[in-house]
């Protein structure tokens, strides 16, 4: 059951899912900060919701962070920073508010490499929004906490349910695949020296464990 192209999800796959996709999420209330980091991945709408939040002004400066991946080389040829910056230019973003971070490769990356484009714009934030796919909220979080200690975070991501983004995307098994090596790597990052060690509840653990047992392992790490 590697390939999720012929894995069919079920109603039980659905519920494992949707524990995962509630576990993910920080539930933080959006917040002014000194700056705003979009991290780039397969999803225009970090983009757009960066956009939206920008023009809420609850943060003068937004960077955009991220290379290519895999998943992204071929929807964004150039970088995801780069095409999420040009989508943002066409949301009415100006400009001189954004900044451009085009080498990570991974969530690390994007925090240290974001962190470095800032310092090197003259801008040291006390505190950071984190913008991400809703069920990058959490790892993103634990990532930043671990890096950069002395800044406040704060996470956002578009409010959409989980059923909502599933027909956003458009392609439910890969998004569970996602959700499920997100979650791995927010259980084992910690000993890595990655990332903050959080507590998962054992209903999301069984609910991991089930998706595992089911195939949805393509996007794990070697462990």
């Amino acid at each position: 059951m590697a390939d999720g192209r012929w894995r069919k999800v079920t109603e039980d796959h659905w519920r494992a899912a949707q524990l995962i996709w509630d576990y993910h999420h920080m539930r933080h209330e959006p917040r002014p900060c000194d700056a705003a980091i979009a991290l780039g991945c397969n999803d225009l709408g970090v983009s757009t919701y960066a956009a939206h939040l920008y023009e809420t002004g609850l943060f003068p400066t937004l960077v955009f962070t991220g290379g290519n991946s895999p998943a992204t080389s071929e929807i964004f040829p150039r970088g995801e920073a780069v095409h999420f910056r040009e989508h943002a230019l066409t949301l009415g973003v100006p400009d001189q508010a954004m900044l451009l971070e085009t080498g990570a490769a991974n969530t690390g990356q994007n925090i240290a490499y974001a962190r470095d484009v800032l310092t090197a714009a003259g801008v040291r934030p006390r505190s950071a929004l984190l913008i991400t796919m809703p069920y990058m909220e959490r790892r993103a979080f634990a990532t930043c906490r671990k890096q950069w200690p002395d800044v406040h975070v704060v996470c956002a991501s578009d409010p959409l349910s989980f059923d909502a983004y599933l027909k956003v995307m458009g392609d439910e098994e890969a998004v569970i695949d996602m959700m499920v090596g997100d979650l791995q790597r927010v259980i084992e990052y910690p000993a890595l020296g990655f990332a903050i060690s959080q507590d998962v509840p054992e209903d999301v653990h069984a609910a991991y464990e089930s998706l595992l047992h089911a195939g949805f392992t393509s996007r794990l790490i070697a462990s």
